[in-house]
């Protein structure tokens, strides 16, 4: 729009309170539809950049946003915002929670070309800077009903002005930057600025927060420890009887992310500047022990003494491991966010009650880890979602399409799912025991296990780096003492899920290179993500059932691999993005379907590999099988 077609539909909007599709013409609404068209759909607050931003021409004076908590912030806190001075309530009135306190949320307008592209195809964001997250006031309900009163203005003892109020509360965990919030009329579709808030600081920005573990090898006697802080210093870890190791230190830069014509929002609108990652290896541990251990130093503080679990070394008899893919994070309060993962947050918190209780050795979560796609904001609230798990037991991943495909990159695949990411952010906060940068496959053994792990968007045709790796790896497996291999990546071999997909979420040319090498390295068990339900196959190749389980005497389903035919898939992308629905025409190679959340717990002994589908909300069993060898 021009910007006098700007001023006119801002006091239109005004004057109807603020009503943005009462006030638009079925022009004007068809020309917003197709200028913000969303492919994915997931939530309007995603279309919330690069559009005119300004003071809306509003003459009421008594307009005022403030925190009413502490302005001095904990490292987690629900923060208490208070809105009042408002004339005339409307649904379309909401607040955005800003970091750093200091980012541009003025008008945009000669860029717009430039910010067509986002990492979930949405097309031209509003704001110049994307708000971490936001609210509409309405989530009081005592706002539209104006039922919080205050009187503005008196003559005599009558009240001749009264205005309504309303208090949200904003989840905050510590993102090292200071904070304001900013009252907006208008909707997320013709957003106009009524208030400003003070700021609000962190006490400590420096504070080491967020460490996860994960093994380095198949030893089970090291466990690196990766943690995030405001401190550019070497810090260190303590743990055991007075062992430390110093801690490495990097970073990352708006430079260091990807971009094309188009600038990606890793690269400008959603970059938030993500501190410091510290990673440091506790070495002379043993397999299958408690030890405790903090991070930190005595300048940027100190984290609290936590207590954690050793794997067991591959080659031992048993192992108990979750492993889920797809899982990304949610609000703890009203907000919207740029990417919400519903089921999320109840999948986390039944891991923690298993891990809880000291029968989970180890996590494998199989890509689509974070879903920051290029607002790099979200990596904090993550690693904060997963710490009270990652914290205690060795947490290992696997990339996905929203961590590395970007166009011109070097993936597989050209879509932008990783906003400008390109694996850059995945790899520092998660480093694995890989070979090299960028080559983000691994295998590791514990207990009974040998994981083969792979990049489903790393280039994986026959004769690639990569293919020749997996098929060496697989192919000198020691299976006398490793008796069970399992494979995982993200992008599955088989589904029969019905959603709807740029591309495919079965790649025919990933089966036709990858799958052989399955069959001849005689894999028990393939875990793939990134269809987000459950479903479990026969055992299965080239789309052809080669073996069905039989009942067992408990009535689960048991595939004897005495006489090997062919590997069982598990697709398991079901523990927090929104659930795909199955197509009611399924094929045969298809046993069980689920489109609940939830994770898969795995025992395996050496005689024994048994797998159970989780129901994180009933914490109930939906699903089990057996694979046994004789």
């Amino acid at each position: 729009m021009e910007s006098s077609h700007r001023i006119f539909l801002a006091f239109l909007i005004f004057f109807v309170g603020f009503s943005s599709s009462s006030s638009l013409s079925p022009r004007q609404l068809e020309d917003i539809n197709f200028e913000y068209r969303n492919y994915t759909a997931i939530s309007e607050f995603r279309i919330l950049n690069r559009k005119s931003n300004f003071y809306c021409p509003d003459p009421n004076p008594y307009h005022k946003i403030n925190i009413t908590s502490n302005r001095q912030l904990s490292d987690e806190e629900f923060v208490t915002v208070n809105i009042s001075g408002v004339l005339l309530p409307s649904e379309s009135d909401w607040v955005a929670m800003i970091s750093p306190s200091h980012a541009n949320i003025s008008t945009c307008p000669f860029n717009a070309l430039q910010y067509e592209q986002t990492g979930d195809l949405s097309i031209l964001p509003l704001l110049c800077h994307y708000p971490v997250k936001a609210q509409y006031v309405s989530s009081d309900p005592d706002y539209l009903s104006c039922n919080k009163k205050q009187c503005q203005k008196y003559v005599g003892d009558s009240c001749v002005v009264s205005t309504c109020a309303a208090t949200l509360s904003f989840h905050v965990v510590n993102i090292r930057t200071d904070i304001k919030f900013v009252f907006y009329a208008g909707g997320f579709t013709t957003p106009c600025i009524l208030a400003i808030s003070e700021t609000a600081s962190f006490v400590n920005p420096q504070k080491p927060q967020y460490g996860h573990l994960s093994s380095t090898d198949s030893t089970g006697t090291s466990m690196r420890v990766t943690w995030v802080s405001g401190d550019d210093q070497q810090q260190e870890v303590q743990y055991g009887d007075g062992k430390s190791q110093a801690s490495q230190v990097t970073t990352f830069t708006q430079d260091d992310m990807c971009s094309s014509i188009l600038k990606s929002p890793a690269k400008d609108f959603g970059w938030h500047d993500p501190g410091y990652i510290h990673s440091a290896v506790m070495t002379g541990l043993t397999p299958s022990s408690k030890f405790s251990y903090r991070y930190g130093s005595d300048s940027a503080g100190w984290s609290d003494q936590i207590t954690f679990k050793t794997p067991p070394a591959g080659g031992s008899d048993e192992l108990k491991f979750i492993s889920f893919g797809d899982m990304g994070k949610a609000p703890r309060d009203p907000s919207l966010e740029h990417y919400i993962q519903p089921g999320s947050i109840s999948v986390i918190e039944a891991i923690a009650e298993e891990v809880l209780s000291g029968n989970v050795d180890s996590i494998f979560h199989i890509g689509d880890i974070s879903y920051a796609t290029g607002f790099l904001v979200e990596w904090d609230y993550f690693l904060h979602l997963i710490k009270p798990v990652a914290s205690t037991i060795s947490y290992m991943t696997a990339i996905g399409n929203h961590e590395r495909d970007y166009v011109s990159s070097g993936s597989v695949y050209i879509t932008p799912d990783s906003g400008g990411e390109c694996g850059i952010p995945y790899e520092t906060y998660f480093p694995m025991p890989t070979a090299a940068k960028d080559k983000p496959w691994y295998s590791i053994e514990q207990g009974s296990v040998h994981f083969t792990v792979i990049s489903t968007e790393h280039n994986w045709s026959k004769g690639s780096e990569q293919y020749n790796w997996m098929n060496k790896d697989m192919a000198t497996v020691d299976r006398s003492r490793t008796p069970w291999l399992v494979f995982a990546g993200h992008r599955p071999m088989y589904s029969s899920s019905d959603g709807l997909s740029i591309i495919p979420s079965v790649d025919s040319k990933f089966v036709q290179a990858v799958e052989p090498l399955l069959l001849t390295n005689k894999v028990d068990l393939v875990l793939f993500g990134h269809v987000h339900n459950y479903e479990r196959t026969c055992a299965v190749y080239q789309s052809e059932c080669k073996a069905m389980p039989k009942k067992d005497a408990d009535g689960i389903d048991t595939y004897d691999n005495f006489n090997y035919t062919a590997p069982v898939h598990a697709i398991i992308g079901m523990a927090g993005f929104t659930l795909d629905h199955f197509s009611p025409n399924a094929d045969n190679w298809s046993l069980v379907r689920i489109s609940e959340f939830g994770y898969v717990r795995v025992h395996a002994t050496k005689k024994e590999l048994k797998l159970e589908y989780v129901n994180s909300s009933t914490k109930e069993v939906e699903d089990s099988f057996r694979i046994i060898k004789g």
